[in-house]
């Protein structure tokens, strides 16, 4: 019996490409790796009441699995994968003709975005990768069989995650206290976000929440401290167990308020003093002019006097 073999394309940077050739018994294997590597971050798999969960981070791309049990060729057989209920149309399969090499219906938002493998046809393998994906993404996908003897059905629940980076600043300060601001853009409405100081202690803040698209918000959280320290702004989506985070280092010197005071005492003083300093002046000037127009007074009597009386007679 000749070993089957797979052939494997492995694109590096866009332009380069490398081919390798496997005996068929590490054709399984090697796939699993392989789904692995095209999904790199994807972040978890896990039984859901309608069939699998699959959890991904937004923009990553993610590999939806669907095989026959008994491994038979479907190379010229059917498969389709819809989303919704049947309402939107990812990808069909239909004997070599499908969404990518002519074939009209695919939904608009999944064009360019999904493809197949090929060469695991043969293998009973209906699998399909979504690149780019987006929170709109996430929801309900079947995969079915129509044309068996005995039709098979899967189904996955693909669930996609924003993990948007925060960013800190300080908005106001003062020596006691300071005022400080973290803007999350990109976030779900399931994003929570905390400000936490240096013991990992949530600290009470105010948030705003603004759309910015159908999927997507920008956050606001402010919060005011009043000691010196490392304060964190952590971005949380529970359901990927993933957390973003950014800080700031706060330093409240209570000297400020201080120094302010004192100026404030000492030009009220220096301002006392100067005004009594004029003050003094003044009244310095008047006593002195008071005393040269009283001295003025009495000369010019003295000569008045002097003139009235006349000449002595002999």
């Amino acid at each position: 019996m000749v070993p089957t073999s797979l052939l494997l394309h492995f694109f590096m940077e866009g332009t380069e490409t490398r081919t390798c050739r496997l005996n068929g018994g590490l054709r399984k294997m090697l796939f699993l790796v392989w789904v692995l590597v095209l999904s790199g971050l994807t972040l978890g798999q896990e039984p859901g009441p309608g069939g699998v969960k699959v959890v991904v981070r937004e923009d990553s791309d993610v590999v939806l699995s669907c095989s026959l049990s008994t491994k038979e060729s479907i190379v010229t057989g059917v498969f389709d994968w819809k989303k919704d209920e049947g309402l939107k149309e990812v990808f069909l399969y239909d004997a070599g003709i499908h969404y990518n090499n002519g074939r009209p219906g695919q939904s608009e938002e999944f064009k360019g975005r999904v493809s197949h493998f090929p060469d695991e046809l043969k293998h009973g393998n209906a699998s399909i990768i979504i690149r780019n994906t987006t929170i709109s993404d996430s929801g309900n996908y079947s995969c079915v069989f129509p044309r068996l003897q005995t039709p098979q059905r899967f189904y996955i629940n693909l669930v996609v995650a924003a993990a948007p980076k925060p960013r800190v600043t300080t908005i106001n300060a003062t020596s006691a206290w300071a005022l400080l601001q973290c803007d999350v853009h990109g976030a779900s409405l399931t994003s929570v976000v905390q400000w936490r100081d240096g013991a990992g202690t949530r600290l009470p803040a105010e948030e705003t929440r603004t759309p910015e698209t159908r999927d997507h918000y920008h956050i606001t959280l402010n919060t005011t401290v009043t000691q010196t320290g490392r304060y964190r702004c952590v971005v949380t989506r529970e359901e990927i167990s993933h957390q973003t985070q950014a800080e700031i280092f706060v330093h409240i010197s209570g000297k400020v308020c201080e120094d302010s005071s004192r100026e404030v005492v000492v030009g009220w003083i220096g301002g006392f003093s100067s005004g009594a300093l004029t003050v003094g002046v003044v009244l310095v000037l008047l006593v002195v002019t008071k005393i040269i127009v009283i001295r003025r007074k009495k000369a010019g009597t003295q000569t008045r006097t002097s003139s009235s009386r006349g000449p002595a007679l002999r």
